[in-house]
This record gives structure tokens, sequence and C-alpha cells, in this order.
């Protein structure tokens, strides 16, 4: 599904990312862990298009299509979502009218004929009982209003309706309590298919207690610098990150 390649990337004009290489097939999900400032945010927002970053070097090969020629929205609509580490307000846009208006550019990419209102109303519905998501929550604003919980809420619930086939969960476990990061979790994992894939990026070992990675990768310094099983994320749980760093050296 996903191909990274030699990946390079800067923003403003600092190199944050060294020579990433990861391979991601279908149905696998791959948690990404580091230290702050190692890369890992960034290497989410180079894969949605980012245009605050920059690609020197490498590829990144999406479903067969080279990713670094295609926009920011082409991305979106071929099925690659972010759910962002810290969501923000889009003041005077309804998410109803902002869900309507992305689900039916995707459908338009798809080939499929645009959701009729009852329709797309009875399918909000049906998402919002996975992440169980308030429906006055509907009629503001996108994020106007919702505390940090609501919010990480919302980004699942976006995933579910615009159903991508590659997610970037970033940090979705920040800010969050043991109740909404269960439920912002179990909305995930019933979204799973064995055609969809996702990187995890976390800092901690309780998201991935309820989300089980495939693999899992430590970058340091801009380089993924270990990949092992789940087992290896509670290690770095138990005694950090400074072992992989004496190894390193």
């Amino acid at each position: 599904m996903l191909e990274i390649k030699n990946l390079h990337a800067t923003v403003g004009g600092k190199e944050i990312l060294k020579g990433v290489n990861l391979t991601i097939k279908d149905g696998e999900i791959h948690a990404l862990m580091g230290t702050n400032g190692a890369g890992k945010s960034t290497l989410g927002n180079v894969i949605v298009g980012n245009p605050a970053y920059e690609v020197t070097e490498g590829c990144i090969t999406f479903n067969e299509q080279n990713l670094l020629e295609m926009k920011t929205e082409e991305r979106a609509r071929a099925g690659i979502f972010l759910s962002f580490q810290q969501p923000t307000e889009i003041p005077g846009v309804s998410m109803t009218n902002f869900m309507r208006a992305a689900v039916n550019a995707r459908r338009e990419y798809l080939g499929k004929e645009p959701l009729k209102s009852t329709d797309f109303l009875k399918i909000m519905r049906e998402k919002r009982k996975l992440v169980e998501i308030d429906q006055k929550l509907m009629n503001r604003s996108v994020n106007e209003g919702f505390s940090g919980g609501e919010r990480k809420r919302n980004e699942i619930f976006q995933m579910a309706m615009l159903e991508p086939t590659f997610c970037i969960l970033d940090e979705t476990d920040s800010g969050l309590d043991v109740d909404a990061l269960r439920i912002v979790a179990e909305g995930f994992n019933k979204l799973r298919t064995p055609e969809t894939s996702a990187i995890v990026i976390t800092h901690y070992q309780r998201l991935l207690d309820y989300i089980t990675p495939d693999f899992v990768h430590v970058l340091i310094d801009g380089r993924i610098v270990k990949t092992g099983d789940a087992s290896l994320a509670q290690k770095i749980e138990d005694n950090g990150f400074d072992w992989i760093k004496e190894e390193l050296a």
C-alpha cells in the first residue's frame, strides 16, 4: 500500500527526516515511537502533503502512485487521512456541511454519485455512534467549543465518514482520559478492514493496549533505527529510549 524510500524532508530550512525507509502492506498497523523532535509528526505531514514540509530526496509510493506528484487534496480523495495531534477550529463552517462536502468529494473521486441529504444524514447518525459523539456538535462550526476529548472523537468520526484506506493517527491519545481513549480506540478498531492500514504515532504504550500494532518502529534523529513487534513498545514504556541510543553508539 505505502512504500517510503530514503525520504529526506525539511521544514523551515531545517532537515528533520534524514533517510526514512518504510513499507506498509494492506491491513497492517505500524506504530511509530520516538523522542520529541525525532520526526514522527513530520513524516505524517509529508505523507499527507502539508506544504510547509519540503521533500529534498527520496520517494513515496501509495498504491503504485507517486504520492509526491499528488496535491494535498488529491491524496485525501485517494484515501489518505490524518488525525491531527491538535485539531483546529474552522469558524463559520458547520460540521454537517463540512462532512457532506468532504464525503461527496471523495465519492466523486471514486466515480460515485453524491449522497442525497437523507442518505447522508442516516450514515452520519450511524457513524456518530461509533465514537459516542453528540448530535448537537454536528450543528456547531468544526471543533468550535469542543473539548479536547470531543475534538479527538470528532477526528475518528471524520475517518468513519470518509472511509480512507490509509490513516495516520498523530498522538491521538494526548490529552485523553482513560474513558475517552477507550472510546476513540474502539471506534478506530471498528473501522479496520483487511484492506485498510495505518500509522499510529504515540509516545506511550497505553494507546497500543487498545490498538495492537503489527510492527513498532523507533524514530531517532530523523531515521528509523529499530523495528520490532508489539513487545518493543512495552520495553520502551518500561525503559525509555536510552537503551536504544546506547545500542547505536
